[in-house]
């Protein structure tokens, strides 16, 4: 009875190290692949900083007064002003629609702002997958290896033992490299697109009200 309980717990552990060993060269794979990955988000963000980042010159005071001002049409305040392009885009969007009812224009600035933010939140969630997944995948691509290891060791074979061990600390350093990169690109990211969005909420509001005057001037002197 205890030879067989024992020839069954020695066949489970060997299907286990044979189920831990078939992930190894996986493990591996994935994180050369979030390495890469981790390379390509620095050259992302070095792009977006370059294309747009540093072209985002507004003074919001002096806009809003502009707006408000009526020397200039919304069209031309928003066209001439230091914001990114898709700023710019979502905004000129809601004066697109002179024939909209205030209700109207507003859900649809509600919208267009929904939308920047949901884009936003996806491109930063890239970012905190790779956080997340760098370190969980370094160490299985850590402890994976330790077993081979450590039979390694039992059997004297240095070889082996170091080869485990070696390939134990590189995968703990790629996956900690990659999470690193990702912790830095996310927190920078989330504090350029929260700024963005509250440069277009405050702007998208502000649109809507100096439409709304608009509109009422315009009644009024029809009225009168």
């Amino acid at each position: 009875m205890t030879d067989t309980a024992t020839q069954t717990t020695f066949t489970i552990g060997d299907l286990l190290r044979v189920y831990a060993g078939m992930l190894q060269k996986p493990v591996i794979l994935i994180l050369i692949v979030l390495v890469l990955c981790a390379v390509a988000l620095l050259g992302w963000l070095a792009a977006e900083l370059l294309t747009e980042r540093r072209h985002l010159k507004i003074k919001l005071p002096q806009l809003l007064d502009k707006l408000h001002g009526g020397d200039a049409s919304t069209v031309e305040c928003i066209s001439e002003s230091g914001l990114l392009k898709r700023q710019k885009e979502v905004l000129m969007e809601l004066t697109r629609h002179p024939n909209f009812t205030p209700v109207v224009r507003e859900a649809l600035a509600v919208r267009l702002v929904e939308y920047e933010q949901s884009r936003y939140d996806k491109i930063v969630k890239i970012s905190e997958l790779m956080a997340r997944l760098g370190p969980m995948l370094g160490l299985l691509g850590t402890l994976i290896p330790l077993g081979p290891g450590i039979i390694a060791l039992g059997q004297g074979d240095t070889h082996t033992l170091s080869t485990s061990l070696l390939t134990a600390f590189d995968t703990t350093i790629a996956g900690l490299s990659v999470a690193v990169v990702a912790s830095v690109v996310s927190t920078i990211r989330r504090s350029w697109y929260r700024e963005y969005m509250s440069i277009l909420e405050v702007l998208a509001q502000s649109i809507l009200e100096a439409e709304q005057e608009n509109l009422e001037g315009r009644c009024y002197c029809e009225a009168v």
